[in-house]
Order: C-alpha cells, then structure tokens, then sequence
C-alpha cells in the first residue's frame, strides 16, 4: 500500500515537473511565438523557390538563404517604410483631400443610362439624387475625425518600429529553417508519426500542402490584385496611389477585395478627370475586382490537393478567430482535421 502510494506521488510530481518545464518554456519563448509561426510559415510556402535559387547558385544553400533572407527584407520592410514615410510626409494633406473627394460632385448621367431596360430609369432616377445633394455638410462633419485618426496615426508612427522589429526576426528565423529545412522537416515527420504513426506523418505532409496552397492561392493573388490596382490609380493619377494599393493588399488579404478602394478612385477620377477617364478606371476596376475569383481557385488548386470551400473556409475563419496570421492557421487545422474525419469515415466498421 505505502509503495502503491509512493509510486503515485512519484508520478505525480513527474507530471507537475513536465508540466511546469513546458509552461517555463511557452512563458519564455511567448515574445518569439508569432515571429516563429510566420517564419514557419513563410519558409514551407517559399521552399521551392529556395531549391530553385540553390539549384542556379551552383548547389550552395548559404548563398540561397542569403538571397532569399535579402528577398524577404525587401519584400516586408520596404514597402512599409515606403507608406509610412508617405503617410508622414503627406500627413497634413490628407484631411484636406478628404474633404475635397467628400465634397466632389458627381456629373450627370450619361445619356444612354436611361434607355437601359428595366433598370435604367430608376438607376438615372438615383444618379440624379446624389447629384443634386450637396456634401458641404458631411464634409464638415468627416474632417475632424479624419484629422483625428491622421494625427493619431503619426504620433504612433514612432511605435511601429517594433512591427520593424518584428520583421527582422522573421527574416533571421526564416533564415534558419532555410538552411536546416531537410532536418526540420524530418523532426516533423517524426513528431506526426510519435503522435500518430503514419497518420500523422500524412497529416505533417497535408499541413505543409495547406500553407503552400494558401500561399499561391491567396498572398499572390492579394499581390497580383492590388499591383494592378495600385498601377491603375498611378495611370489615372490618382493622389496617395502608394497608401491606396497598401490598403487594397490588405483588403485583398482579408478576402474583402479592392473593390471598395477602387470604386471611390473611380468616383474621384469621372469627377475631376472626365468621363473617358473614368469609364477606362471602371473597365480597369471591373477587371482588377473579378479575377479573384478565378486566379485564386487555379492556384489553391495548384498548391495543395484539398478541396476549395475547405481552404476558403480555413482563410475567412483562422482571420477572424487568430487574425492576420489565422490565414494560414486556420486551412491547416481545417485541413487536419478534415483528414481525420475522412479517413474513420472511410474506415471499415471493425
């Protein structure tokens, strides 16, 4: 009895002492966890191109990862510095055309809108109502707040030098899982099949599908989108191009698309550049806001072998329930578990 005793306090403090070791080890390493995560990420979805740098640099992993470590800085710090030195410098403008896009009056309706079957005369009908109400007043409401949240913004531009921080880790991880990928990725396996046996070690595999999948299917087509965007409000000339295309990638990203951004450039560019401008900045906005819909499935179809409403699912909710890093996350514990409930479906009754 005094052994059985013994041997469960023995078990007993065993446990806490795991438990409490792997507790210390979270605590230490919480500042790192996100940078590690999207290191992780960055590094599974970017792999082939890395063995495509290794294999034109003559075999040699260190100059791979220092291209593709120089790759990443550009792409992560420069353009935010570019909007920040573009949203300080422009800082004290940015109420004033505020006010002057809320106030812009929308020229009448072409002609031909009216003669457009069943809908014509009433959309003609509401063109003519927002053209004839005036904006004064909404103008001067809006402007302070748009003042506020400038001024606010640049007075904690100086903070965002820990997001500078952030990157720079991200870079330095990323450039150790670069050189040591083959060992990392081995450990993995080993993990998914401790855990899991072959299972697991499909579900480690499945995983690194769901990030590459995502990857192509939703960051490029976010770049691809706001690009074009972004070019198109450069050719139409419209002001603040630089922080508009920032935001339609983010917009893009969050499965919003730049439709929204794009619609009021079209608005400012028929109001201040004519109407040939601004049905060219439609055409261009129609084309830039649609191709979402079939360049993201080719590439998610490229990139993993899972169905689409699963990785689509996986992106809107690992967004809203881990934020921006939840884009990822979130197809990966989708796709996991979607392995497991296929495979006992499909699992002979015993």
């Amino acid at each position: 009895m005094a052994e059985g005793r013994s041997d469960l306090a023995r078990i007993t403090l065993t446990v806490v002492f795991i438990g409490g070791l792997i507790a210390g080890a979270f605590w230490i390493l919480q500042p790192f966890i996100g940078a590690f995560i999207w290191a992780v990420m960055i590094v599974v979805a970017t792999w082939p191109i890395l063995c495509r740098v290794q294999t034109v640099l003559w075999g040699r992993r260190g100059l791979a990862v220092a291209v593709m470590s120089l790759a990443l800085l550009a792409i992560l710090i420069v353009p935010l510095g570019i909007a920040l030195r573009a949203i300080v410098t422009h800082a004290d403008q940015i109420p004033g055309a505020a006010t002057r896009l809320i106030d812009a009056q929308l020229p009448p309706p072409p002609a031909w809108l009216e003669s457009v079957p069943l809908v014509g005369a009433k959309a003609a009908e509401t063109w003519n109502e927002f053209t004839g109400q005036g904006t004064t007043q909404l103008a001067e409401l809006l402007s302070p707040y748009v003042r506020v949240a400038v001024s606010w913004f640049v007075s904690r531009a100086g903070s965002l030098a820990m997001v500078l921080v952030n990157f720079v880790l991200i870079v330095v991880l990323s450039a150790i899982l670069y050189s040591g990928g083959e060992a990392w990725a081995a450990w993995a396996c080993r993990f998914g099949a401790r855990l899991a046996g072959e299972q697991g070690e499909r579900m480690v595999v499945l995983a690194g599908q769901a990030i590459r999948g995502v990857a192509l299917g939703v960051v490029v087509t976010a770049i691809a989108q706001s690009l074009l965007g972004g070019l198109g409000l450069l050719v139409a000339g419209v002001p603040f191009a630089s922080i508009l295309t920032a935001i339609m990638f983010m917009l893009c990203i969050a499965q919003i698309g730049p439709i929204i951004v794009l619609i009021a450039c079209t608005a400012w560019v028929w109001t201040h550049s004519g109407t040939g401008w601004g049905v060219m900045m439609a055409v261009w906005s129609l084309v830039t806001g649609v191709m979402d819909n079939f360049l993201r499935p080719y590439l998610i179809r490229q990139g993993a072998d899972l169905p689409l409403l699963l990785i689509v699912s996986g992106v809107l909710g690992g967004l809203v329930a881990f934020g921006i890093v939840g884009i990822f996350v979130g197809p990966v514990i989708l796709a996991v578990a979607f392995t497991l409930l296929d495979d006992w479906v499909g699992r002979e009754p015993s």
